[in-house]
């Protein structure tokens, strides 16, 4: 089965543009001196990688009967300016669980084995990355 997604962006002015998909508009920062109000498309590309990493958790909880009491990424990206392209993602996963060491690795596998972005981009480029329990 093949799913597929449309997604619509346009220019607003020389400070930023937008992207719509269904009812959902995001601002983006496409404006050459950058914006503190809207995400770069780096950053729009480690945002969805996050997004991707807390909608698998999501689905994947229920399945696994894995207490998810609360989940936080932090994520760092490495641009290479020639050609211009993201060498390098690292991520932290911080989970709030009492659950085992081994289940917070079995809950990290299934996170990089289901998730559309995550496999996308680990194809693309080093992605690195680690879980830990809060606290």
């Amino acid at each position: 089965m093949m799913l597929e997604y449309k997604i619509t962006a346009r220019r607003i002015d020389s400070h930023g543009s937008e992207a719509r998909a269904k009812s959902a508009r995001i601002v983006l920062d496409t404006d050459m001196a950058g914006r503190d109000d809207a995400f770069n498309p780096a950053e729009m590309l480690l945002a969805s990688l996050a997004a991707c990493m807390l909608k698998g958790a999501e689905r994947v909880a229920p399945m696994l009967e894995f207490d998810l009491r609360g989940m936080e990424i932090s994520l760092h990206g490495v641009r290479q300016d020639s050609p211009p392209k993201m060498v390098r993602i690292d991520y932290e996963i911080t989970v709030d669980t009492d659950e085992s060491d081994q289940r917070l690795d079995l809950l990290h596998r299934n996170l990089r084995k289901y998730g559309t972005i995550s496999n996308t981009l680990a194809e693309a480029t080093e992605l690195v990355g680690t879980i830990r329990r809060a606290g």
